[in-house]
């Protein structure tokens, strides 16, 4: 792979983070065994408890097998990166380790935008709920969340792969990303940001106008209800996915839009870690604070 685009470059070193090692790797550690802990608890708390089989804890369940993925495709190599003077990766490994957080993290700006659709159904259309997202139906949206994720990746993986790196190999990040790959790069890298901007642009936008007129049909549908407690019902089953939504478009939105900025190395950086490390980890936590169902659930599974 190397060899096919004439690249001298056969390994990367990720700088990462230089000061503080020792703390930042038993935060990171604990935040990683935190998001395992609880996204895994979430996956197994939903497929054990029958009232839980309904589309949005369907939807959730992936998200949070998606969260899962999504972290162990970074913070593995991110803690073992502390535990070694110099973090070293092939260049096999970099673009491998970004085809899968491609693809993982693609498909979780879909899924989103899904589980934003399911709860526009559930509200809006509430008699036709059942019949408009059957397990038939979920069952095709999360495979065309995966699909969009992988096509999205193998565009972003192929056009990388026809640059030529000559040297210097040292990435001023914590893992294999789009903007530090190509500031190293001594071919021509304007279609690389073409393609960037335009694939990040589509489902950014794409995804969030779906998002957005689910939204904005829930708010006018919910205004109608005559009673308080019906409307904050309904308000409440949404609130959990809006923060997610938040959390992960805003991250995304400030990471992919100043990549290229005059400072973009640190505040790159820190913008990578809400959205790589953190965020996989508060997403349980939304959904089992927020959620009255899944709060309930759970404590009577821990009683």
């Amino acid at each position: 792979m190397a060899g096919g685009n004439h690249s001298s470059v056969t390994e990367f070193v990720l700088l990462g983070f230089a000061d503080l090692q020792e703390l930042l790797f038993v935060i990171f550690l604990l935040i990683y065994i935190t998001t395992l802990v609880g996204n895994m608890g979430m996956i197994v708390l939903i497929k054990t408890n029958s009232q839980l089989h309904v589309p949005m804890y369907f939807f959730l369940s992936h998200l949070s097998f998606l969260d899962v993925c999504y972290s162990s495709s970074i913070t593995p190599k991110l803690l073992l990166g502390f535990l070694a003077e110099r973090n070293i990766i092939s260049f096999n490994g970099c673009i491998t380790q970004f085809f899968f957080f491609a693809v993982f993290g693609t498909t979780e700006a879909i899924l989103l935008a899904v589980m934003a659709y399911d709860r526009f159904v559930a509200i809006c259309e509430p008699l036709h709920y059942l019949a408009a997202m059957s397990h038939g139906v979920g069952v095709q949206l999360v495979v065309g969340s995966y699909a969009a994720g992988i096509l999205n990746a193998l565009v972003h993986t192929s056009t990388l792969l026809r640059l030529s790196f000559c040297g210097p190999n040292l990435i001023n990040h914590f893992y294999c990303d789009i903007p530090p790959l190509l500031l190293l790069s001594c071919s021509d890298t304007w279609l690389n940001k073409v393609v960037m901007a335009s694939c990040i642009g589509f489902i950014i936008t794409t995804s969030g106008l779906a998002i957005g007129i689910s939204y904005t049909c829930i708010l006018f549908t919910t205004w109608s209800i005559c009673s308080v407690e019906g409307r904050h019902k309904a308000f409440s089953t949404c609130s959990s996915h809006l923060m997610a939504v938040a959390l992960f478009y805003g991250s995304v939105a400030f990471l992919y839009f100043h990549s290229f900025s005059r400072h973009a190395g640190d505040q790159g950086k820190t913008a990578s870690v809400f959205y790589t490390v953190v965020t996989p980890m508060l997403n349980p936590f939304i959904y089992s604070l927020r959620n009255k169902e899944v709060g309930s659930t759970l404590k009577r599974a821990m009683n």
